[in-house]
Parts: structure tokens; C-alpha cells; sequence
């Protein structure tokens, strides 16, 4: 399983339930790398698409409060009905999309991380842990350093050693 997340400097990820940053580029990696796939939410990150609509072309799973049915996507209330949902899928094609406590949550079970590290304070209130720090997990950088919007930032991915299971 895989997880794909836009961090600041601090690994802040968002603010008002919403991202730090406006980078084409990185809009356009996330599409690259879930597109055809199946992606996996906490009900806010839904929330906070355009519409509350689920992502087009994509398998769409959410962890959902009781009480919350839609047709447009795989509702699950538990943990323990995620899980059930995601092992339905080939491993290296679900990808863990936010939010900040579905991140949490599931960053130990993921083998792969992709992120975008922007070289800037976004001004963050949420935030990502620093997987810099964390023994079981390397990194490598899959681009050189660019520039959008007056911002520098870089794709990176991680890989962990020692992943969880479910």
C-alpha cells in the first residue's frame, strides 16, 4: 500500500481543511500516480473536494461516520471495514490520500510514500509525521528540484523496512 502527500518544510500538510500550496506539478504527480487506482480517505478529505464529489478514475474509499451512504463511492465505518475494503485490491494500486488522522493512522501499514517536499513554511496547523526521522523508513529523491509559483520543492520516495500488517 502506498501513501501520497504534499509537505512543507515543517511537514505541515494542510490548514482549514485545506492544502498549503498550489503547484500544478504536484497536481499533476498525484494524478500520474493514483489515476486507474484506488484511493483511500478519512470523510473530511472527501469533504474537501470540489462539489464533495469522489476523484473521476479512480476507485474511491472513505471512512465514513455512521449514519454517512452515498452511491458514488465505497462507504466504510470501521477500520477494521477498510482494511476488508483495501484487501480487495493489489497492494502497489491503493494509495492513502488523507487526512491528517487517516494519515496517522495508516502511514505504518504503507511500503511506499510519495511526497512532495516544498522547501517553505506554509503556515501549516496540520501536519504529517517526519518520516526523516523514522529508522524504518529511506528516501530518494524521483526528481530534481523545481519551481512553480515562486516555490522550490521536490519529489521524493520513501520506502518503509518494516511495515505493518492488517
Amino acid at each position: 500500500m502506498n501513501l501520497i502527500v504534499c509537505v512543507d518544510e515543517r511537514w505541515g500538510i494542510g490548514k482549514n481543511n485545506g492544502l498549503l500550496f498550489s503547484l500544478p506539478a504536484d497536481m499533476r504527480f498525484f494524478k500520474e500516480k493514483t489515476s486507474g487506482k484506488t484511493v483511500v480517505m478519512g470523510y473530511n478529505t472527501l469533504l474537501s473536494f470540489p462539489a464533495s464529489k469522489p476523484l473521476k478514475n479512480r476507485k474511491n474509499i472513505v471512512l465514513a461516520p455512521e449514519g454517512v451512504f452515498r452511491d458514488d463511492c465505497t462507504v466504510c465505518h470501521t477500520l477494521e471495514e477498510t482494511f476488508s475494503e483495501i484487501k480487495k485490491e493489489r497492494d502497489e494500486n491503493v494509495f492513502i490520500i488523507g487526512g491528517a488522522m487517516f494519515y496517522k493512522t495508516m502511514y505504518p501499514y504503507c511500503t511506499k510514500a510519495y511526497i512532495t517536499h516544498v522547501f517553505s513554511d506554509g503556515g501549516a496547523t496540520v501536519f504529517f509525521d517526519d518520516l526523516d526521522s523514522l529508522s524504518n523508513w529511506s528516501k530518494k529523491p524521483i526528481s530534481n528540484i523545481l519551481e512553480e509559483n515562486g516555490l522550490k520543492f521536490r519529489f521524493y520516495e520513501y520506502t518503509n523496512n518494516a511495515p505493518l500488517k492488517f
